[in-house]
């Protein structure tokens, strides 16, 4: 009976015994497995948080990203110089035509402009001859001047000078018995002189009711015409010219009634399409060799959008697998500062520049067939990738250890700067209130004076101040 339980009993641990070793066996498996996973994400971690030199070193994997921006930064400098050059001829030629239009129209011009006007007049007699002198000069535009410019249509499509001014409604002034009558509601009245008018004889238009002024209650005089213009410098540049537009108001400012009359002259340039070009020669190959420049440009930040886009991707992947191992081996969420590891900021910032550059090198392109002439926002945008795009270098010197201790210590310092220039801009806006309440009236605002040394005139006005409040204290 023993001998035969024992048989019995043989089998069932057999089984069991079979039971647990392929338990075993599995576990064995699945920790194999496990182990395997992790040592496979602890490389791909370790590779992935490597610089470009030591990705070569383990893998031979050539750096083409940072090839790519070396090649990048020499494009874009290049492109953004060449086209600040090109700006600059148009920033020129804006602000040459507007001091020649001084000259031409404002009777008395000094070159100087006075404070935030041009000029000023102090008797009766001296405005209305500045009035006509802006309007015969006008009229005898192409025989005096020196510059590419010719008459523009107004809104109305015509060619010619409008003329208005402001008073008060009604009015009556008795210096002698210091009373005065003022209706307050401004009224504008306004005379349209085109090229017929004033080829008739001038005392005709100028003996009109309508420049019969009444000074007590003028406010304010406004002549405005346009003119246009052609930029023929940038022909010496290899570039096809530009056409302008000048929109000229010229206001004569008697609101303050001080026996003052300040003169503005404001001219606002616009940009247009010139039609019926017809330049040949060696500018339409230089517009040639500069389009395919800036296509070459646009390939390569293409290219870098492209890599720096894919980089994202497989760090967003990588950050996935590692989110999912660690919550399945201890059971616990990896913070969000960790999480934030896998997202590159130099990346994220060169595809910025990237979208940045392209946008902007279309707009040049443009810009260089003369399609638009937004020459302030392709610059906005060429100047600003450019600056990011030398920004990313830094990110290469942090490879370097002299280098890296150096952007270690502004990233730790720059919380604390920010902290400190918020705290110090609150003193210096209350200081710059207090002063400009306190010192600003007594501050000489002409333009020599503020082309001058400022610390002597704000040495000048504090004394004046202090001497101010002395006489007041020996007063009391």
């Amino acid at each position: 009976m023993s001998r035969g339980a024992e048989a019995l009993d043989l089998p069932v641990w057999n089984t069991a015994s079979a039971l647990s070793w392929g338990s075993r066996r599995s576990n064995a498996m699945a920790h194999l497995d496990s182990d395997v996973k992790e040592e496979s994400l602890r490389e791909d971690l370790k590779f992935y948080f490597m610089n470009p030199c030591e990705k070569y070193r383990a893998r031979h994997q050539i750096p083409w990203k940072l090839g790519l921006q070396i090649l990048k930064i020499l494009m874009v400098t290049t492109q953004l110089i060449r086209f600040g050059l090109s700006n600059q001829l148009v920033v020129a030629f804006k602000e040459e035509n507007t001091v020649a239009f001084k000259y031409l129209f404002l009777k008395g011009y000094s070159g100087t402009d006075e404070d935030n006007y041009s000029c000023s007049v102090y008797n009766q007699e001296d405005a209305y001859e500045s009035i006509f002198y802006a309007v015969n000069q006008y009229h005898r535009l192409k025989n005096i001047s020196l510059g590419t410019v010719g008459y523009g249509e107004n809104e109305e499509n015509k060619i010619g000078l409008k003329v208005c001014k402001q008073h008060y409604k009604k009015g009556a002034m008795f210096p002698l018995k210091e009373t005065l009558n003022i209706y307050s509601d401004i009224e504008t009245d306004c005379i349209y002189l085109d090229l017929r008018a004033l080829s008739r004889n001038s005392e005709d238009w100028k003996n009109s009711s309508f420049f019969t002024l009444e000074f007590y209650r003028l406010l304010q005089v406004k002549i405005s015409f346009r003119l246009k213009g052609i930029d023929l410098q940038t022909i010496l540049s290899r570039e096809l010219p530009d056409c302008y537009v000048f929109q000229n108001t010229i206001t004569f400012d008697n609101k303050a009634h001080s026996g003052k009359i300040k003169i503005y002259f404001d001219s606002d340039a616009n940009i247009e399409e010139c039609k019926g070009l017809n330049i040949s020669g060696s500018v339409q190959k230089n517009t040639q060799y500069v389009l395919a420049f800036d296509a070459f440009v646009i390939v390569i930040c293409l290219a870098s959008l492209i890599l720096c886009t894919r980089s994202i991707v497989l760090a967003l992947r990588l950050r996935k697998r590692f989110l999912k191992f660690f919550l399945e081996k201890y059971q616990r969420h990896v913070c969000n500062a960790d999480q934030w590891e896998f997202i590159n900021g130099w990346y994220v910032l060169v595809i910025i520049s990237d979208l940045m550059t392209i946008i902007g090198s279309i707009l040049k392109m443009e810009i260089q067939v003369k399609n638009i002439t937004n020459y302030d926002l392709c610059s906005i945008l060429l100047g600003t990738s450019t600056l990011l795009v030398w920004v990313g270098v830094i990110r290469y010197l942090g490879y370097f250890q002299k280098y890296n201790v150096l952007i270690l210590t502004m990233q730790a310092s720059l919380p604390k700067v920010l902290r400190f220039c918020a705290c110090a801009g609150m003193i210096y806006l209350g200081y710059t209130f207090c002063g400009w309440i306190v010192l600003g009236p007594y501050h000489n605002k002409d333009v020599e004076t503020a082309g001058g040394d400022q610390s002597v005139h704000f040495i000048a006005a504090w004394d004046l101040f202090v001497g101010h409040l002395s006489s007041q204290r020996i007063i009391k």
